[in-house]
């Protein structure tokens, strides 16, 4: 990759609620947080649920090679899209709010409800007795708030924000970020109906290269059950990214309710829909500012410590990433439990289903093992012409 490059991070994926559930372990159980990083080193935040503690452990862990108690950036702008519990929850336990050699922009609208200075009256009072053990003057960082509203833009360094409101029980923006090495959108949290604010949101993603939208509920749930709670679904985004020209839909905000194998199948329903199109993962990290504009995307790894050396033969078939359906001869190196490293000739598409059958020894001679899988991560290899696929085991 060469040119100006911006990372985008997911450390919450999750929508309403937190889970630690098992069934929910491959995409992740933290509410929404991301972090991007622009070309000029600006840092945003985006929304404050519990994946900001994650990232606020990262920040100060000495192996990060950051300062104790610090950031890598000492001063960050977060972007808070609005109040709901799931996306302010992680702020009480973001430690580099408690370092007061950091600085911290906090953007969000004017609550009609809380009048002037909400987006701080917001925070102090999820701290306030009873509902904390220390109120907001424990962080010692510097705390800028500022008020945006739908139709605002500004600029940090050499990045241009825009604002747009969206369609959301009590309010609720979207952000555009247009940076040197591509243009983000985050638009969390919206429910498709209103046609004012459905024209804002397609505005808002215009040819971005990033558009990461509500897909909570499955398109059956959003035209019954769950109309009027201000979410949206997968084929809505499929038809916003269509209209507007965005070049990649994430679908984002799971319910706490849909298991891996759920956001599998709503992954696999809008691929079919849409070319490009991921489903958002906690330790997902995509690049954008190749020079021929395609992206990088990386999977986090399998989140298990009980893996072994192996080196077992299989066959291996999927789809590659430009779509077309491939079966090869490989061997399965380093075995977990729930997952597998695969040395493979063929690049398969981030995501998408592995089968996987494998010989493995056994006390009356090799035995045969069919297991279906999901791509995870995609890494070079020291040998020429493969690749070093991480796959993640469903059955």
């Amino acid at each position: 990759m060469s040119g100006p490059v911006t990372k985008l991070s997911f450390w919450g994926v999750r929508g309403s609620t937190p889970t630690v559930d098992p069934a929910t372990w491959r995409y992740g159980g933290n509410t929404p947080c991301l972090e991007l990083t622009a070309p000029d080193g600006t840092q945003f935040i985006l929304d404050c649920g519990t994946g900001l503690r994650v990232l606020g452990s990262r920040w100060t862990a000495p192996a990060a090679g950051a300062i104790a108690s610090g950031v890598r950036n000492p001063e960050t702008h977060i972007l808070v899209t609005h109040y709901h519990w799931d996306h302010i929850q992680g702020v009480p336990f973001f430690a580099p709010l408690y370092a007061e050699n950091n600085a911290f922009h906090f953007y969000s609208f004017r609550s009609k409800h809380l009048g002037r200075d909400s987006l701080k009256q917001v925070f102090e009072t999820q701290m306030a007795m009873p509902y904390f053990p220390v109120n907001m003057s424990a962080m010692t960082a510097k705390k800028k708030f500022m008020e945006v509203g739908g139709g605002d833009s500004f600029t940090v360094g050499e990045n241009k924000i825009t604002a747009r409101h969206i369609n959301h029980p009590q309010g609720c923006l979207g952000f555009r970020i247009e940076t040197p090495g591509g243009t983000v959108v985050y638009a969390t949290d919206n429910e498709p109906g209103d046609p004012k604010l459905d024209e804002e949101l397609r505005e808002l993603a215009a040819g971005a290269d990033i558009f990461i939208n509500d897909a909570q509920y499955t398109p059956e749930q959003l035209a019954s059950t769950r109309k009027g709670w201000g979410h949206s679904s997968w084929r809505e985004g499929v038809k916003v990214a269509r209209d507007a020209g965005a070049k990649t839909l994430v679908l984002f905000h799971h319910d706490p309710d849909s298991t891996d194998r759920m956001v599998d199948g709503l992954l696999r329903q809008a691929r079919e829909e849409f070319d490009s199109v991921f489903a958002a993962s906690e330790g997902m990290v995509i690049k954008l500012g190749s020079a021929d504009g395609t992206l990088e995307a990386h999977m986090p790894v399998t989140r298990t410590a009980l893996r072994r050396e192996a080196h077992f033969r299989a066959r291996v078939s999927g789809i590659t990433e430009g779509g077309h359906a491939f079966e090869e001869e490989t061997v399965v190196r380093d075995l977990a439990l729930q997952g597998a490293l695969i040395l493979m000739q063929h690049c398969p598409r981030l995501q998408s289903e592995l089968h996987v059958t494998m010989e493995t020894p056994g006390v009356d001679g090799a035995k045969v093992m069919k297991l279906r899988g999901y791509v995870v991560r995609i890494d070079s290899s020291e040998e020429k012409g493969h690749s070093a696929v991480g796959v993640v085991f469903t059955e």
